[in-house]
This record gives C-alpha cells, structure tokens and sequence, in this order.
C-alpha cells in the first residue's frame, strides 16, 4: 500500500475511534411547524454536578447599533465586557431581576464588566437607541450551548442522567420545555428534539426583526 494511502487510513481509523468514544447529547431545535431555531439556548441539569471551573469571561459588542451576539449564554458567575464599538455613544442597561445595571454614555472600552452573579434572563436595551436588544440567559451549570444555524447543538457530558432545558428568547409564555436523557460512556450522542411554541415575528419597516 502506498504510504499516503496508508497514512489516510490510519488517520481514518483515529477520527472513527473518536467518534466511537464520544459521550453527551446532540440537540434539534425546531418550532411548531419544524422550522430550525437557531440561537436557542441548550443546557443540562444533574443533581450533584460539578460546578466546573470559573466561569469565562464574554464580550457583547455594540456595532452598526446592534448588540452582538443577539443571544449569549454564561455560567453563573460570568464577567461580561460591553465594548462599543460603534462611532456614536450608547447608554445600556437592564431591568431585569436576574441583573440590572445601568452604564450611563460611553464609546470605546469605558463600561464597567458586569458579573452575572444570579440565574436567569436578562433582557439588554439602550436608551438612546430603542430599537438595541439583546438577551443573556445565565444558566447554574457549566453544560451549556447555542444552537447554530441549522438548529443543532452539542454538549460533551460524562455518562450520567440529566435533565435537558431548551430556551428561546420568543416562545410563547417563555416556555422552557425540558427532557431527562441518559447518557452513557462511550457511546454516541444521545440525540434530543425540541418543538418550541413560538411567537409571530413583528418586522418594523427597515426589515428588522423585533
């Protein structure tokens, strides 16, 4: 055989042992007509879970008078920096129980982190641009994902029984449906499918989604 030849097989080999040994959960978002939801928020609760290590540090960026990302995920304990990134000033804030603040004007790198101590969602707006929001679901658990664009997301688990939560910034009633699955040592992806009940989607006239 070939060295290349050989050396594609064996790489082959490894990639496929890999795959053999992995654990966890592989998620599907969908809505009621089985449309993909990309930005759902995923994560996993077990009785006795480790806590993990410190949670990292996240950016949420103000550019072209947006926040970005639209939807972020943190372990509870997360710092968040807002940079503004745009050439005008914004004045963030949020009412919501799970974290307020309120960063008076400021450009560049001049807001204050802020530590997201507290379990639950935060809504983010600005007042001098109503149209700015953004969300932070802050989750106790150090499993957690965002589906991408096709819906789907991935959390590597060790073998155990938990229970799966799924969120969406636009369900009906903040429906946060949930499933217990169970993991086991290396096999392949525990598969999860979600159908979330969604509200409309309201478009102003530039075409934005609000």
């Amino acid at each position: 055989m070939h060295r290349t030849t050989r050396r594609a097989v064996f790489c082959v080999s490894l990639l496929g042992g890999a795959s053999a040994s992995a654990s966890g959960i592989a998620v599907q978002v969908q809505d009621a007509n089985g449309k993909v939801l990309p930005d759902t928020v995923v994560y996993v609760e077990a009785e006795g879970a480790a806590a993990g290590g410190k949670p990292a540090s996240v950016q949420i960026e103000q550019k072209g008078l947006k926040f970005m990302p639209l939807v972020t995920v943190v372990q509870v304990g997360a710092t968040i920096n807002f940079p503004n990134n745009d050439k005008v000033r914004h004045h963030i804030y949020s009412f919501s129980p799970a974290h307020k603040f309120d960063q008076k004007l400021y450009s560049g790198q001049a807001a204050a982190p802020q530590v997201f101590d507290k379990a639950g969602t935060v809504v983010l707006g600005c007042n001098i641009h109503d149209k700015m929001i953004a969300y932070v679901k802050v989750v106790d658990t150090p499993y957690f994902a965002k589906t991408d664009g096709a819906g789907a997301a991935r959390i590597e688990l060790p073998a155990g029984k938990y229970v799966v939560k799924a969120w969406h910034y636009n369900t009906v009633g903040g429906a946060t449906p949930e499933q217990t699955l169970t993991v086991k040592a290396g096999a392949e992806p525990t598969t999860a499918i979600f159908k979330l009940p969604m509200k409309p989607v309201v478009v102003d006239d530039a075409g934005t989604s609000l």
